[in-house]
């Protein structure tokens, strides 16, 4: 694994060095071969902890290095608007998670972070970009994941099928008149959605009444 991780870091500084001079030679004014060099570093460094099963530490300083590219992207070309803080969250989550490992099934983490992240979108929302109402889109997603936990854990999929559709059709609601208020859209989704919650109930009932007359036909 040695003579790996050496050619890795051998092979990377080589590319590297030659694309900062193809970078300089053909256009110096600007740099874009550190894009291309960002990814060649992680070559020898994915190899590197996974052939030391430093798994955790690996997701800790990817993430510590990622943030800092987007930051010295964001400082760089446009100083005026902090984009970088919308990517930091989702990065920061992954090394969050990897040492939660198993807890990461457990609805109170579920709930814990699906809260976190509706307050952290929902308060840069309304500080970067309050223009539109855009934090209700990441918001809709995490939800599922205490939702879809709950249900599972507790196999109550009738149950989940209903709260399901009733979420996704406020979700259609809010996007509808957020969006575009003068047109009534939302209804034509939600009516697709509800057959969900009337298959599982009719294929629900249909078995319990088969296995009712199947006992009853044996006795």
């Amino acid at each position: 694994m040695k003579n790996y991780i050496s050619f890795a870091v051998a092979g990377s500084l080589m590319t590297m060095l030659f694309l900062g001079i193809v970078n300089y030679i053909t256009s110096p004014h600007y740099i874009w071969f550190v894009y291309p060099s960002f990814f060649l570093l992680l070559w020898p460094i994915t190899l590197y902890f996974m052939s030391k099963k430093l798994y955790k530490q690996y997701s800790v300083f990817c993430s510590i290095l990622l943030i800092s590219f987007l930051i010295f992207e964001n400082f760089k070309y446009s100083p005026s608007h902090l984009w970088f803080m919308y990517a930091i969250y989702p990065i920061v989550c992954w090394p969050v998670l990897m040492f939660l490992e198993k807890k990461t099934t457990s609805i109170k983490v579920a709930l814990i972070g699906s809260t976190t992240t509706i307050i952290y979108y929902a308060l840069l929302n309304m500080t970067l970009s309050p223009q539109y109402p855009w934090a209700i889109y990441p918001s809709f997603l995490v939800i599922w994941w205490p939702l879809a936990l709950y249900h599972g854990k507790n196999k109550t999929f009738v149950a989940f099928s209903v709260y399901a559709s009733l979420l996704i059709s406020i979700f259609f609601i809010t996007v509808n008149v957020v969006s575009s208020p003068g047109t009534i859209w939302a209804i034509y989704p939600i009516f697709l959605v509800m057959w969900w919650p009337l298959s599982m109930y009719f294929y629900v009932y249909k078995r319990k009444m088969y296995k009712v007359a199947t006992t009853t036909k044996k006795i």
